[in-house]
């Protein structure tokens, strides 16, 4: 999404293209088997594919961590993309003793947080997973897999479309922190961090989304 598109002209020779593209296919598998603090050492250091490495593995997890929140994909795009450039901005800055993924979740979070600030309304927000027990596993669930069966497969969805109704009535601030633990994973250090917040009351926040969000999911599977 992020990268922009480049025109290219038409090798005459086949085999000449071949060469010119496998520098850049071994620069993309090299990178490919880095850690996010090497990718961003490498981008430092003047190899500018590795920026495109960084907009590789967090793309589509930005933009569903942050369409979840504010509701909207067009906007989750630019917001994303928003985010993007700031990082290329300020990589520079970035101190590489943290880890990379808590420091662009958190200016992706920070820009939602000020979407949802700007908006009269509250939005729509995307949920797609849930619990049977909230402290058994931190890990995200899927929804669907494809050993599923129609009927299950029916029933999840089901399932998931009265979680992304009971989401919608759960305050941004207690939102934020349910989406960045039970989708993203994340730990409750990351998310304080990411949100700016103590460990205490991110875990006071989470305790009370979770309450909530059962009271409100409960009639609506009954």
């Amino acid at each position: 999404m992020f990268a922009q598109a480049s025109a290219q002209l038409a090798p005459s020779n086949g085999s000449a293209s071949a060469a010119r593209e496998a520098p850049a296919r071994d620069t993309r598998k090299e990178l490919g088997a880095l850690g996010d603090s090497e990718v961003v050492q490498c981008f430092l250091d003047g190899e500018q594919r590795a920026f495109g490495e960084l907009v590789r593995r967090y793309d589509t997890r930005l933009l569903n961590f942050v369409y979840r929140t504010v509701g909207d994909r067009e906007r989750a795009q630019d917001l994303v993309q928003e985010t993007f450039v700031r990082v290329y901005r300020h990589l520079h800055r970035f101190d590489q003793s943290k880890k990379f993924s808590t420091w662009i979740y958190t200016i992706a979070g920070n820009l939602a947080k000020n979407e949802l600030r700007n908006r009269s309304r509250n939005p729509l927000v995307l949920f797609q997973t849930i619990k049977k027990n909230w402290d058994a596993d931190h890990r995200p669930l899927e929804w669907e897999d494809e050993t599923t069966m129609p009927d299950d497969l029916f029933r999840k969805r089901h399932l998931r479309e009265k979680v992304e109704e009971a989401v919608q009535q759960l305050p941004e601030h207690h939102r934020l922190v349910f989406v960045l633990r039970e989708i993203e994973g994340r730990s409750y250090e990351e998310i304080a961090e990411i949100t700016d917040t103590n460990l205490g009351t991110v875990k006071s926040r989470l305790n009370r989304a979770r309450n909530n969000f059962a009271r409100i999911i409960a009639p609506m599977v009954d």
